[in-house]
């Protein structure tokens, strides 16, 4: 295998460029991984990749990148790079990591990336010893980024975790400040001394929506709710808003507040009937149900309006209801904003990773100049 000299190389001459191949021998315990677009897809007995090699997502995942640590079988939705004698087989990882790949593909229904557009590329090459020590550079810079993003993530999590275990307590009016009693259920252990434990039947009706294909659907201001919530519109509204939905299949769980008439898909269940309490304390309520019970309960998957009706629930006296509805309202927009906050942050990591292995797999700075640098200054939640 020979370069060319000069500054810039075409990959097709320090790499060699393959596409994987299907596997039929798939078993549970077999010592090689079979490595897909995105990573570990199963186990088999036979391997048809060294380690070093770097694998491209071909299809599905189009662009996706993995470094094989270990020999495997390369499926044969990926593109296998493997690094001639010219090449470090991490610098090459980071090397192609900084070539934003997904844009090579083509643009079809199904996007594809073929090994030739790869293998056009050109970039300069520096000599081994320098791309080891960038390789090793970014190993370590790209470790404490993902180190930090997964702390982000856990942050996020636990957000979630405290905010979920929570707030069946909050629409019970326990977090009022005015005293709670036991309640009896697992999932809401306390409620205010002036609620009632009813079923959810007595707090609100609920209805399951109406089919509405793509080619019923006429233009107009109607939004269509989904389980997913708002998904195009209609010119007829079958519900009065403001309304609330709830997924009953797929996104099981998933409350909307409609703030305007609209037409609730068969996929959800929407309120009919507020039972002349408060519509956005009922949005709450329904929030705050054990859907996973109810999922674990049910035969078929998905939740069923009767058994949601037979659940028991605290009702509050219509004055608490207003108070509860507030506070729930402040603390959920708290917790969206702590939550893209967080997201935000981890986003600007991913961002500068990626900018910090192009900048140094490319040259565009000398990583025996950056120690001490910290690439995730100003980034924090």
């Amino acid at each position: 295998m020979t370069t060319p000299t000069t500054t810039d190389v075409a990959l097709k001459w320090v790499l060699t460029l393959r596409s994987g191949n299907s596997c039929s021998e798939r078993t549970e315990d077999g010592p090689f991984p079979v490595m897909g677009a995105a990573g570990p897809i199963g186990r088999t007995s036979r391997a048809n990749t060294r380690s070093g090699s770097t694998l491209i997502g071909r299809v599905g995942t189009v662009g996706a990148i993995n470094l094989a640590r270990e020999d495997c079988w390369a499926s044969d939705n990926v593109i296998v790079a493997s690094p001639g004698p010219t090449l470090e087989s991490r610098y090459t990882y980071y090397l192609l990591m900084s070539a934003r790949l997904p844009e090579l593909a083509s643009k079809t229904a199904q996007p594809l990336l073929t090994a030739s557009a790869v293998a056009g590329l050109r970039f300069p090459i520096p000599p081994l010893e320098e791309q080891r020590r960038i390789a090793d550079f970014l190993d370590a810079e790209t470790a404490r980024i993902d180190r930090l993003i997964r702390k982000f993530s856990h942050q996020r999590e636990l957000l979630v975790e405290r905010d979920r275990a929570a707030f069946p307590l909050g629409v019970a009016g326990a977090r009022l400040g005015e005293g709670t009693v036991d309640t009896g259920l697992p999932w809401l252990p306390s409620m205010h001394p002036q609620a009632q434990l009813v079923p959810l039947i007595r707090v609100l009706q609920l209805q399951r929506g109406a089919d509405l294909t793509d080619d019923q659907r006429k233009p107009g201001e109607v939004p269509v709710v989904t389980t997913a919530g708002p998904n195009g519109w209609h010119d007829v509204a079958l519900a009065s808003g403001p309304g609330v939905v709830i997924g009953r299949y797929g996104s099981v769980g998933n409350v909307h507040w409609i703030e305007q008439s609209y037409w609730p898909h068969n996929t959800t269940l929407y309120v009919k009937n507020f039972n002349s309490n408060d519509p956005r304390y009922c949005f709450h309520v329904l929030r705050s149900l054990p859907y996973e019970m109810e999922q674990a309960r049910a035969a078929v998957p998905g939740v069923n309006r009767n058994d949601l009706h037979r659940n028991y629930v605290a009702l509050l006296p219509r004055d608490l209801q207003f108070r509860v509805a507030d506070q729930l309202d402040s603390e959920m927009a708290q917790v969206a904003s702590t939550f893209e906050r967080i997201k935000r942050a981890e986003a600007l990591l991913a961002e500068r990773r990626q900018a910090l292995i192009t900048a140094a797999a490319t040259g565009q700075f000398d990583v025996s100049a950056a120690s001490g640098r910290n690439v995730t200054d100003g980034v924090s939640a």
